[in-house]
């Protein structure tokens, strides 16, 4: 067994084993802006019922509260960025994943000898070359979108 096929598949588990690190730190920040969600969500209605229903209140009272829930509408809404942002990465892990499954494949049919390769081996490997071109395609546009999205906050 060569040693850079060893080296390969090394290579190969050891970049499985980033992206399985990276796909749990991100479901892990996903619950955690779920939690913060419904903190949030309960903080106001709290504060939407004290405003709708102490109109006795001093007016900087209810300007306090109002503030307080114009906060919270704005952290709810950065951490709705952030989830848009973690989704966006959980697709391109995913298609990260199925591009390095498909370069596995394609490279074991191509260090096939060519005398060896039936018709059969030469059209799946067209295939997964294909289905490989697709897979970083799809990559490329989540990078662009990604790219758009950044320059449109800027």
């Amino acid at each position: 067994y060569p040693t850079w096929k060893r080296t390969l598949a090394r290579r190969a588990r050891e970049s499985q084993v980033k992206r399985f690190c990276r796909a749990q730190a991100i479901q892990r920040r996903l619950e955690e802006i779920e939690v913060t969600f419904r903190e949030l969500e309960q903080q106001g209605i709290k504060l939407e019922k004290l405003l709708r229903h102490d109109n006795e209140s001093p007016a900087d009272q209810q300007t306090q509260w109002t503030n307080q829930l114009l906060y919270l509408v704005q952290k709810k809404n950065n951490l709705m960025t952030e989830e848009s942002d973690l989704m966006i990465a959980v697709q391109e892990l995913k298609l990260e994943e199925q591009q390095c499954q498909l370069d596995q494949k394609l490279r074991s049919y191509m260090n096939k000898e060519e005398t060896l390769k039936t018709p059969e081996d030469e059209k799946a490997e067209q295939e997964i070359l294909k289905q490989l071109v697709e897979v970083v395609n799809k990559r490329n546009i989540l990078i662009q979108m990604q790219e758009e999205k950044r320059l449109s906050e800027l």
